[in-house]
């Protein structure tokens, strides 16, 4: 069978995101995260609007850093009904693989305008250090 070509507009992928709209949202895979590497450590943020950050839960074992909490649901009022619904809600668990040891005793995060960021010092003993070479004798 051949397969159409419809350009930039592809209905099948438009009628996917249509009926989107009727399943559950989750947010299982959520929070999305950036991930930034130094020499110093790791920064890891994560958007967590709607959160209550007293209910996000760290822990960092080995070289895996977890992060779990939940999501509101949001309720509707009387007489109002979803149009589009994205925003996933319910329990979320993310599991990081780290590039490196860190210093789990250090680790810092803080929470502003829904953004959670978590700072991984680099353990002493995985920090790069500089060789110097000397002349044979």
């Amino acid at each position: 069978m051949a397969r159409i070509d419809f350009g930039l507009w592809d209905p099948r992928s438009e009628m996917e995101r249509f009926f989107s709209g009727f399943r559950r949202a989750t947010s299982e895979s959520s929070p999305p995260m950036n991930i930034f590497t130094s020499e110093e450590g790791v920064v890891i943020t994560s958007e967590m609007s709607g959160i209550d950050p007293e209910k996000i839960e760290l822990s960092v074992v080995n070289d895996k850093l977890t992060i779990e909490g939940i999501k509101p649901v949001i309720e509707l009022k009387e007489g109002e009904s979803w149009h589009r619904r994205e925003r996933g809600y319910g329990k979320f668990h993310r599991k990081v693989r780290l590039p490196f040891s860190v210093e789990g005793d250090k680790v810092e995060a803080t929470y502003e305008n829904g953004i959670l960021k978590v700072s991984l010092p680099r353990a002493e003993a995985d920090k790069p250090r500089k060789i110097s070479v000397k002349m044979a004798e």
